[in-house]
């Protein structure tokens, strides 16, 4: 047995009942505690809990300070926290009057600074300038596929040009009669150089695929049509060409509709093209082509200008969580969003599913009953629509989730709610609703990766940042995603994917605040197209319109 001398474990709330190991810990090993002593029961892993006290069976099991589980075993001091001695549990909520005292951060060395985006004729800011491929039904996906690889060739965009030649080189080394089993382009011709972007100020053209538009209900489509006008709209779009069948539920008349209802004052150009009064395919695509290219030759006169961080929508949200995730990442992009919403910005948090046990603390800060209570409502509503098909929030953790620490919903759920700091709560957004106030508004989507991101960028997230422990290639077409990792270990080995690195903050090298203020620094520097986060770089356009059917 050995005495614990370094720092190795933490206690986040000093009502907590259980320790978080930050290294390794090997069973036997002896933990010394508010002046008693913990022998650790079992080896615990990084990222593992392990009681500070006896816990009977149906005892309470606190993180955060908040009730996050029940003992379904007798656990003993020192013993490890797993799925089958611990239960998902979590406080009831309900609107109480509190008068939430919010601790404003320092904003001194960011008062007066700018970025520099494209200005909207509403008066929004965009951190990029795309031209936006909508179709109006599935059916016209393979279309969008022929375009986007003419497109994506010939202007610059595509990425996958060292995939391609790594092919060609393969083929070549077969048809020499080489060993390919193990084949390496190493000694071969060196790749050509990526074409360059032909547009400067365009950057990029992004496609909407999905598998809606008609079939399923005409809710299902109506919902669409929300969707995408939300993503017509957006001040990271320049230009739309919407292709058509002609025959669906969504016809584009009704997705004009809903860009007009959404922005009164819309004044983007949209280019139509409906298949079934096209001569031909070939015709079709030809036509979207040419057109789309002379609205990139206009959209490319837009140039970056300063505007104020009060222009910028930041989302935050995590993915591929882990036992570190509510300890580095969250609380760092959590004084990250109090930064900005002090600045007069707009932070967005979705996720419902992942807020569970972490209602109560969201409720006493909204800013007035009515937002409290349409936030009660969704919730509620949300998590009976999964109890009626035998499903439930407690069910959200994933294999990957649990085996790296998170073993309820409610741990889960407590550490995702950092990332949105500690500002008021001025509103509350159902999917698709746009964000309209500054401050922190809560956004109702699934936890899902990319159906969240999808319904972030929707409300008019014009950068996501978002964090992951075990490492997660998610991006949005219209809004650049930010990676930023819990650990220094994922950091390193998919060093292609993140951008961010908050292992200093488990290592005791960097405080949650240093950490937060560096994340709004890459912010400012990506929202003015200085940087390219992997995710753009990687053209990690992911897309999944939420059906409100129980996705978790």
């Amino acid at each position: 047995m050995s005495v614990n001398t370094v720092k190795s474990f933490l206690q986040i709330h000093p009502d907590d009942n259980v320790l978080v190991a930050l290294q390794d810990l090997p069973k036997g090993q002896i933990i010394v505690w508010n002046g008693k002593e913990i022998i650790l029961q079992q080896d615990v892993h990084a990222k593992h809990k392990f009681f500070i006290d006896d816990l009977e069976v149906g005892g309470n099991v606190l993180m955060y300070g908040v009730l996050v589980g029940k003992a379904t075993d007798f656990i003993p001091r020192g013993g490890l926290m797993t799925t089958t001695n611990v239960h998902h549990a979590s406080q009831d909520y309900a609107y109480r009057k509190v008068n939430y005292e919010w601790q404003v951060p320092d904003i001194s060395q960011f008062e007066g600074r700018t970025f520099n985006g494209y200005h909207r004729a509403d008066g929004r800011v965009g951190t990029a300038n795309y031209w936006l491929f909508i179709p109006t039904v599935f059916c016209e996906n393979r279309n969008l596929d022929v375009i986007k690889e003419a497109l994506y060739n010939t202007l610059g965009y595509a990425v996958t040009d060292k995939y391609k030649q790594f092919t060609e080189q393969l083929l070549e080394a077969y048809q020499h009669g080489d060993d390919i089993s193990s084949f390496s382009a190493e000694g071969l011709a060196p790749a050509a150089p990526q074409k360059k972007r032909v547009f400067k100020n365009v950057d990029g053209i992004k496609f909407l695929n999905h598998q809606g538009g008609c079939g399923g209900t005409r809710q299902d489509s109506a919902l669409l049509s929300q969707l995408l006008a939300a993503y017509a709209d957006h001040p990271n779009v320049a230009g739309i060409t919407v292709l058509s069948l002609g025959c669906q539920h969504l016809q584009t008349q009704s997705l004009l509709e809903d860009v007009k209802s959404r922005n009164s004052s819309f004044d983007k150009p949209v280019l139509i093209f409906e298949q079934q009064q096209s001569q031909s395919e070939e015709q079709l695509i030809k036509d979207a082509i040419r057109k789309t290219f002379v609205g990139l030759t206009e959209i490319n006169k837009a140039e970056r200008k300063p505007a104020p961080l009060s222009k910028l929508c930041v989302g935050v949200k995590c993915g591929g969580s882990d036992g570190f995730s509510g300890i580095s990442a969250n609380p760092a992009v959590g004084y990250t969003s109090d930064l900005l919403v002090t600045l007069g910005a707009k932070v967005l948090l979705a996720e419902f599913p992942e807020l569970c046990g972490a209602e109560q603390n969201i409720i006493d800060r909204c800013v007035s009953e009515p937002t409290a209570e349409k936030f009660i409502r969704l919730m509620q509503e949300y998590d009976a629509q999964a109890h009626a098909v035998g499903s439930g929030f407690h069910m959200n953790p994933s294999p990957g989730n649990i085996k790296d620490g998170l073993i309820t919903d409610a741990i889960k759920s407590t550490g995702a709610a950092k990332k949105a700091g500690t500002s008021p709560v001025v509103d509350v957004l159902d999917y698709t609703e746009p964000a309209t106030k500054a401050g922190l508004s809560l956004v109702c989507t699934p936890g899902n990766d990319v159906e969240a991101t999808t319904g972030k960028a929707a409300s008019g997230a014009t950068l996501i940042l978002f964090t992951t422990g075990l490492g997660t290639p998610t991006g949005n077409p219209v809004c650049p995603v930010i990676k930023v990792a819990t650990n220094t270990a994922l950091a390193t080995r998919m060093s292609d994917i993140i951008d961010i690195d908050t292992g200093a903050i488990i290592r005791g090298e960097k405080t949650i605040e240093e950490m937060g203020i560096e994340i709004l620094e890459y912010c400012i520097r990506a929202a003015s197209g200085e940087i390219s986060p992997k995710a753009v770089l990687l053209n990690q356009d992911d897309f999944i319109p939420w059906k409100r059917g129980v996705s978790l």
